[in-house]
């Protein structure tokens, strides 16, 4: 069978693919539907297509990590970039050194 010739079938959860020992030796049923409907030719492209190879959402649920960070108020895990720069800011404002260089922007409009 040539590259890029397989049928989406093979790898779709809904799919029940049964192949004896010949390539014309196949039946395969969508259970897609209510009622299975056998789809008698290779199919390349379908709508309702979900890769069984790949984790489902409950799946990656069940194995996640749950982490509980010990200072009230604060969420654990990682931080978007812009809300750890926000807090970096606030936390330099709050100390009262002063900076070591003054941002060109700054000592333009002082």
């Amino acid at each position: 069978m040539a590259i890029g010739q397989d049928s989406r079938c093979d790898s779709c959860v809904f799919a029940r693919v049964i192949r004896g020992y010949s390539e014309s030796e196949c039946i395969t049923l969508c259970d897609r539907l209510y009622e299975a409907i056998r789809i008698p030719f290779k199919v390349r492209e379908c709508s309702d297509y979900i890769d069984k190879r790949l984790p489902r959402i409950e799946h990656l649920e069940d194995i996640a990590w749950i982490i509980r960070s010990k200072s009230a108020g604060h969420r654990a895990g990682f931080s978007r970039g812009a809300v750890a720069s926000a807090e970096g800011e606030a936390s330099e404002e709050t100390s009262n050194e002063s900076p070591d260089e003054i941002p060109a922007v700054a000592a333009e409009s002082e």
